[in-house]
């Protein structure tokens, strides 16, 4: 079969002749029909992910939208080492594979698939979002922010406020309320604080750094009453390390905590995934795609533009 596959780890993916796959017991062979560019994929793609074993070649690619032998269009995930979902077919373990509504198109499903996974994770799984309360996004302005706008949206969430450096991309999600982080800390800190005043339920924060540094303390000092505040911390786009006083955590019910490959068994992970799709559908979320051809992978590759998903198409 043809495949999306990596020969030269400096080189990047190609066109390429692979072998054909065999699938194992309780697995089963989807054809491939949308998968997309993640950061996991072009780490992974590049030999710097942490799950690459070293072996070469291998197809790339972790998820996708495709159809099984019945013909169901379903979302798969982790096609079995060495291939990938970036080919014209994928082995998946059955219990990898997610049946899709018929209102979400394939390359709709492929994009948002990893990013919304990541919202619906965090403010379901991990915050227990409940109809009613107030989220705010910090970092809310990228692809994953946007979905996770929709999705607290979609759960019934009271209020929603926006936080990131791009005005423009801030005043089109359509917030309650929005913080432009351009600002200086002495106008965030305020803007924070007169917030958090009004009460902040949850905190998905795909930002961490300096951000979190300025809005932790405060939410634990101007937050009313006594009701819980979940501080969801799912990604470090402007640093790894923050610098937070122990106090903070112990003056106030502050619950801190992840979400990602570790703090959820991934069978829940992976069911996130699949209910997200399905309220996807319900909801009409949206996300900016960059359709391609798979067969052009070599090309479009080096392209690829973190404002919009890169989906490779079979057809």
């Amino acid at each position: 079969m043809k495949a999306a596959v990596v020969f030269d780890l400096a080189q990047g993916p190609v066109w390429a002749d692979f072998a054909d796959p065999q699938p194992h017991e309780n697995h089963t062979l989807v054809s491939v029909r949308a998968a997309a560019i993640s950061h996991v994929v072009k780490s992974r793609a590049s030999g710097k992910h942490y799950s690459f074993d070293g072996t070469l070649p291998f197809g790339v690619g972790i998820d996708g939208t495709g159809t099984l032998p019945d013909g169901q269009r379903v979302y798969f995930a982790f096609p079995t080492a060495p291939w990938g979902s970036m080919a014209q077919y994928a082995p998946v373990a059955l219990s990898h594979c997610f049946p899709l509504p018929d209102g979400l198109d394939d390359t709709a499903a492929a994009a948002m698939a990893n990013p919304g996974m990541s919202g619906w994770a965090a403010l379901v799984k991990r915050a227990g979002l409940q109809a009613g309360e107030t989220v705010l996004i910090n970092g809310a302005t990228g692809t994953a922010g946007q979905l996770a706008v929709q999705i607290a949206r979609h759960l019934g969430a009271k209020k929603i406020i926006a936080t990131g450096r791009n005005p423009v991309a801030l005043a089109a999600l359509g917030a309650d309320a929005c913080v432009c982080l351009t600002d200086d800390d002495a106008t965030l800190s305020a803007q924070f604080a007169e917030l958090a005043s009004q009460q902040i339920d949850v905190v998905v924060d795909y930002l961490w750094g300096h951000s979190a540094e300025l809005l932790l303390p405060i939410l634990a000092k101007r937050s009313p009453g006594h009701r819980p505040i979940r501080y969801v911390q799912v990604g470090s786009l402007s640093g790894a390390d923050i610098s937070l006083n122990g106090a903070v955590l112990r003056s106030a019910p502050l619950q801190l905590m992840g979400s990602g490959i570790g703090s959820l068994p991934m069978h829940e992970l992976l069911q996130a995934t699949g209910e997200m799709l399905q309220a996807a559908a319900i909801g009409g979320f949206t996300i900016a795609t960059t359709p391609a051809r798979l067969c052009d992978v070599a090309t479009a590759w080096p392209l690829d533009d973190s404002q919009k998903r890169t989906v490779f198409l079979t057809e």
